[in-house]
């Protein structure tokens, strides 16, 4: 679903506090004051990579390049919105193409990543306010690696899976130790982060059900739900904030 271009009052209204909104509430579009002074005291920001930081879901345009992408996509969705175990559909869809490295390789040749729109800019004002920024997948490193350079996003703030091949490039599976391989894995990704850097406040910002699982105690502290290019609704219900357009983050650390 993607959002219609607003004027600079309409953008500037949509991030004005709102004393009733709580999560879960219909109002989450505008967000409560305790979610505002969250978003501009975060020490770090973690970002969903499919259908947030990027417009495309991965898996599902890999397959789609590999000559499966409509059953792949199916269970992309069942995933997202919580209804089956993350590890389940993760290896039900790499089971259905098994992506070899020389397609992977090709993919990444001739598919370069399409960025959400003020993406690029957000993470730019982030990191000018010395805010950390991770990028939180259950994506691939092989497929995520190409965005980080983009955004300038060093390799020790990935979390994301791998996919496995052999010696002559065939698919052998992915590596089942990433906490991102399985259900509550960002959550798991997001507490470890916060133990090792003692970060105040910390932000989750996704669009599915498994960036939702990160907010929860010595996670994250807030979860804004990015709705730009998926609209999932049992998500939309439970976030503290509930966005459209990126810039929308933007201006709310401006405006004091």
């Amino acid at each position: 679903m993607m959002n219609r271009p607003k004027s600079l009052g309409a953008i500037a209204a949509s991030i004005q506090p709102s004393e009733a909104s709580t999560p879960g509430h219909i109002d989450n579009k505008q967000p409560s004051k305790e979610v505002l002074e969250l978003w501009r005291s975060a020490d770090a920001v973690c970002f969903d990579v499919d259908s947030t930081v990027c417009i495309d879901e991965g898996i599902d345009e890999l397959a789609e390049f590999c000559g499966a992408g409509k059953a792949v996509a199916e269970w992309t969705a069942r995933a997202m919105g919580g209804s089956v175990p993350f590890e389940e559909a993760l290896s039900a869809r790499l089971s259905l193409f098994k992506p070899s490295l020389s397609q992977v390789q090709d993919y990444l040749d001739k598919r370069p990543p399409r960025l959400s729109p003020g993406i690029e800019e957000l993470v730019k004002k982030l990191k000018s306010r010395k805010i950390d920024v991770y990028l939180i997948s259950g994506g691939f490193r092989q497929m995520i690696n190409p965005v980080a350079s983009i955004l300038r996003i060093p390799q020790e703030n990935i979390f994301a899976n791998q996919l496995l091949f052999g010696s002559s490039g065939e698919f052998l599976g992915f590596d089942a130790n990433e906490p991102t391989s399985r259900s509550g894995g960002k959550a798991t990704a997001v507490q470890q982060i916060r133990k090792v850097k003692g970060y105040k406040a910390l932000v989750m910002i996704g669009d599915g059900a498994t960036d939702l699982e990160a907010r929860k105690p010595g996670g994250a502290d807030l979860f804004i739900c990015y709705a730009g290019v998926q609209l999932r609704e049992p998500v939309v219900a439970k976030a503290n904030w509930l966005v459209f357009n990126l810039t929308d983050l933007i201006n709310a650390l401006e405006i004091v």
